[in-house]
């Protein structure tokens, strides 16, 4: 009997070993994502999540906060660590270039998601293109409101590229349009930002006829302050198509929405970093399409 248990036991650290050795043989990629505290980007960790299971990668992620600095003391954990490959979704595409330098002179490969790195050696960048979205969204709201309409632009995280873009895009649109353009100020991508700067824009501007907010965050805080205000007849634009703004679209609170998809961002990713890891060659940017939408 003694002899039987001895047996299991053995059978079982056999297994316990084995298991380890099979989790320790999966090569480890890193996803340094700007925040969790948006569910866009919640949406490109779980994407990416799946395809590094379904590839059979072991997928460390790790949040930066919206801080740069947090960003950097994160890449450089991973360095230490034995990761084979980084996916970094910047906080600031300025400072994310001395963390994307880091991981160059520690020979790991560097993609990155939904904004660019304006210094070091990316493999690829993996993105929708923010200036045709915004172009899409100024579009939108001159066929809906005609010219020289009065618009307030709600702007993302200075120094981020999608900002920079998306106000590039929208803003050449609305040269075109001769929009008045009766305040551009950023709210950091953040709803109860976004809702704050809306009051006071407001105090300034009442006579406001359409937002662009370039998130869909800052939008819905854009349309908490409009209806607080009482005015329900000012037309809202979102940007990235998360689930919250989808249905402010179909209840007919939100204009429209310019859909990306973080989902495929995280999943092209992760399949980017297999080819990038099986020595298979990658496009240098690789688009993510975008899709206007509206109540159905």
């Amino acid at each position: 009997m003694k002899m039987k248990k001895l047996v299991t036991i053995l059978s079982v650290i056999a297994l316990s070993a084995t298991i380890s050795a099979n989790a320790l043989a999966k090569d480890s990629i890193a996803l340094v994502i700007s925040t969790l505290n948006n569910p866009f980007f919640v949406t490109m960790k779980d994407s990416a999540q799946k395809e590094a299971d379904k590839l059979g990668y072991n997928l460390i992620v790790l949040d930066s906060q919206d801080n740069p600095a947090k960003e950097l003391a994160n890449v450089q954990d991973l360095t230490v660590r034995g990761i084979k490959l980084m996916l970094i979704n910047p906080t600031d595409s300025d400072a994310v270039g001395n963390a994307v330098i880091m991981a160059n002179k520690a020979n790991i490969p560097v993609i990155t998601l939904d904004r660019s790195a304006y210094k070091g050696s990316v493999i690829s960048y993996i993105a929708s293109d923010s200036r045709l979205g915004a172009k899409m969204a100024a579009d939108f709201i001159a066929k809906k409101l005609g010219n020289n309409v009065k618009v307030i632009q709600l702007e993302g995280i200075p120094g981020t590229s999608g900002a920079r873009e998306r106000g590039e895009g929208f803003g050449q649109v609305a040269q075109k349009h001769k929009f008045n353009m009766l305040a551009s100020q950023p709210a950091d991508y953040d709803r109860t930002k976004g809702m704050n700067v809306m009051q006071n824009l407001l105090t300034a501007h009442p006579s406001v006829q359409a937002v662009f907010a370039q998130n869909d965050e800052m939008a819905l805080g854009a349309l908490r302050a409009l209806q607080a205000a009482g005015k329900e007849d000012v037309l809202v634009v979102g940007f990235d198509g998360t689930d919250d703004a989808l249905k402010a679209v179909q209840s007919g609170k939100l204009g429209a929405t310019i859909a990306q998809r973080p989902d495929q961002m995280g999943i092209i990713g992760v399949q980017a970093a297999d080819k990038v890891l099986k020595g298979e060659k990658v496009d240098a940017i690789i688009p993510v399409e975008l899709e206007l939408v509206v109540k159905k």
